[in-house]
């Protein structure tokens, strides 16, 4: 979103015009109001082309397009003005990046999110076919991602005004490279051209590269027609959907009912972590642009509070890949266990040191092969010992010298805890992966104890940890020994803190690059044993619960897929207010 420019009109129709939105083939599109304050995307044609018969022409038919498809997936025609010049069309404003705008700036999408999005769009596409339309240029910057779900924009109007409006014999419509090779060809152009589309757009979501290179147009097109489309590094099962809706032979390729069966999504894309996070950001790059005294801030303001306030809030709960499309290099069980496991012993299980990590702790991974999940379990005292369930022990002051011998537990907060802890402190807790091929395949990684206060733990708490390879999720438990028998303990406060590989831009919320050295996105304290009686347990999910404050700023955590590497996760005893706090026990997980 740009501001206006001296030579943009300051109204067009009954519409303020308030901002540029972008540029087509054809024209500019404009943010603009209505009188009584409705936000709306208003695109005028190029006065150099307006003249232009097969221009207007074209333009003419786009009107008569969005106003004909009334879909979930479309932006609705709310007025046109076509007998005179200007001329120009007004659709409702949608909210949120370009497909291409969001994964040229954060990436490619994790394979779940991928799936859900190719299911999406294909959906959209049916609801077209459905009123005897064809998009005829489906590309990554004609999707919005708008908070609700994708949206289609530019029928095969909006193209550049050298290869299609003034078109020379031979060309067909379409982008090279997302254009099917019956297309390139014959000018051949139906539903089975947009769903080679539609698998050239999710081959760019999944990579991040033109799905047949870049260059010369006519080279592209080329390789379109002969050669195959680059997938390497993507998902088995969607590369697998993907090749088939790129297939050169149209009447190989599914339909989009096929392609949305096989997607087989278990939850709505509006409530995915990364679609979420990718809507957040834009918002947050928004704000930023709105800076103070800017003459464009009151326009990105009006376009911030729509994208903020028609945000879906529902929790994201991201489910697994179809069967038979496990995540490659998923290492095992789904479930915490329910009896003791071979790491039940007293204590921490403390694993020879490596080369350059003496004092480290191993967290092994509770795993079966070929499950979806990687669980680590660390057990502090020991599950039987103890109060016998009343409780920490009350045993004497460690003698100095005596590291990690245990002492009472700290007592808590007078007034409760605080409703969360600050951050800007360095931490000295860092997880990493083995090294060891053997250990890294069942999860094991090391933790420095010399941060670590664990003397205060109480007896027989456990905590887990448990992310699935390749997902955006993770989630931590907290259990108490022989929760719900006896009287229940004094409060003992905790906060988790999970921290990425990489710093976090307190603005766009998005990984640094830089090495992360804070505590990380962290969840509310809570008393360890405010769940005693109904079973102990109690669990963290992240993203949703957890939420960094720097200086008076919150900042939402990120996806799990936005960062890929060695997570660290540490439990925060909670003595006073949001600054008063100290580590005692860390872990993580492999991302």
């Amino acid at each position: 979103m740009d501001e206006l420019r001296p030579q943009d009109p300051s109204r067009i129709g009954a519409y303020t015009l308030i901002a540029r939105l972008g540029a087509g083939g054809m024209g500019q599109v404009y943010l603009g109001r209505s009188p009584g304050g409705r936000l709306v995307a208003v695109k005028v044609i190029r006065d150099e082309i307006s003249d232009h018969p097969e221009a207007l022409a074209r333009f003419r038919r786009e009107a008569a397009t969005v106003e004909a498809v009334r879909s979930a997936y479309t932006a609705q025609l709310i007025e046109a003005s076509l007998d005179t010049a200007p001329y120009w069309l007004a659709t409702e404003y949608v909210a949120g990046p370009t497909l291409h705008g969001a994964v040229r700036e954060f990436g490619p999408f994790p394979p779940k999110s991928a799936l859900k999005l190719l299911a999406a769009l294909a959906e959209g596409l049916a609801a077209v076919h459905v009123h005897g339309v064809t998009h005829r240029d489906l590309k990554p910057q004609n999707v919005i991602l708008s908070p609700q779900g994708p949206q289609l924009i530019d029928f095969g109007i909006a193209r550049s005004l050298g290869r299609t409006v003034l078109t020379r014999d031979g060309m067909g419509p379409g982008t090279p490279g997302f254009a099917a090779p019956e297309v390139v060809m014959r000018n051949e152009v139906g539903p089975a051209a947009d769903v080679f589309a539609l698998g050239a757009t999710l081959a760019y979501t999944a990579t991040g590269r033109p799905p047949f290179g870049s260059g010369d147009a006519a080279a592209v097109s080329y390789r379109a027609v002969h050669e195959e489309i680059d997938l390497s590094g993507v998902h088995p099962h969607l590369a697998e959907l993907i090749r088939d809706c790129v297939g050169k032979d149209p009447a190989e390729r599914p339909d989009p009912a096929t392609v949305i069966a096989r997607c087989a999504v278990d939850s709505a894309l509006a409530t995915d972590a990364h679609y979420r996070s990718l809507n957040r950001a834009d918002s947050a790059a928004t704000r930023e642009d709105a800076g103070a005294g800017d003459a464009e801030a009151p326009a990105v303001r009006e376009a911030t509070a729509v994208r903020e306030n028609t945000a879906v809030r529902e929790k994201a709960a991201t489910g697994p890949l179809p069967a038979g499309a496990a995540e490659p290099g998923a290492a095992a069980v789904a479930s915490a266990p329910q009896g003791p496991t071979p790491y039940d012993g007293p204590g921490l299980r403390t694993v020879p040191s490596r080369t350059g990590r003496r004092g480290a702790v191993g967290f092994a991974a509770v795993a079966a092969v070929l499950a979806a999940s990687v669980t680590a379990w660390l057990l502090s005292g020991q599950p039987d010992g103890g109060a016998s369930g009343a409780g920490p022990t009350a045993g004497a002051t460690p003698t100095a010298g005596e590291k990690g011998a245990r002492r009472p537990a700290t007592s808590a907060p007078a007034s409760g805890p605080p409703d969360h802890i600050a951050g800007g402190r360095e931490s000295q807790d860092h997880w990493t992966l083995s090294d060891d091929p053997a250990q890294a395949a069942q999860g094991i990684g090391f933790c420095d104890l010399s941060g670590l206060d664990m003397a205060s733990l109480p007896a027989g708490l456990r905590s887990s940890v448990s992310h699935t390879t390749g997902s955006d999720t993770a989630s931590v438990q907290l259990r108490p020994d022989k929760a719900g028998r006896g009287k229940r303990p004094a409060p003992y406060y905790v906060a988790v803190g999970v921290r990425p590989p990489h710093g976090t831009d307190p603005v766009t919320g998005r990984p640094t690059g830089s090495v992360s050295t804070g505590i990380g996105f962290t969840s509310k304290p809570v008393d360890v044993f405010s769940a005693w009686s109904s079973g102990g347990t109690i669990t963290f999910r992240y993203p949703e619960d957890f939420q960094a404050h720097l200086g008076g700023r919150t900042l939402d955590a990120i996806p799990v897929g936005d960062d890929r590497g060695d997570w660290t996760v540490v439990l925060y005893h909670v003595e006073g207010g949001p600054s008063d706090f100290t580590s005692v026990v860390c872990n993580g997980f492999h991302a």
